[in-house]
């Protein structure tokens, strides 16, 4: 039969644990936002923009997120970037920034 010194001894546990996944989360989120403000800089983006740009660069990759801001985030102190990854982010940086007006030219088009 458990004790209370049990119980209280497995709430202590959980709580631990609790406590160790938020000080991940908030590292992690952390270079999120590293990340984010280093695409802002180099795409001339909005920040909002910049979080697109992160999310699908992670979804198109198949790397977790917090993977590829941690690589963006080097990338800035290394001018290591995977091939992969800046491919992808040239791709989407190119989509996201373009303005919506600059259609692309389509030969054998007129345009009046």
């Amino acid at each position: 039969m458990p004790t209370d010194g049990d119980a209280d001894a497995d709430r202590i546990l959980r709580l631990e644990e609790e406590v160790q996944q938020l000080k991940e989360a908030v590292v992690s989120h952390a270079v999120v936002d590293q990340a984010i403000g280093v695409i802002v800089a180099i795409g001339r983006v909005s920040p909002d923009q910049g979080w697109t740009v992160l999310k699908e660069v992670s979804q198109h990759t198949n790397v977790k997120l917090r993977d590829v801001a941690g690589t963006i985030v080097g990338w800035g102190s290394t001018g290591v970037l995977p091939p992969e990854t800046g491919a992808e982010l040239e791709k989407v940086l190119d989509r996201i920034s373009r303005p919506p007006s600059a259609a692309p030219h389509v030969p054998g088009r007129n345009s009046c």
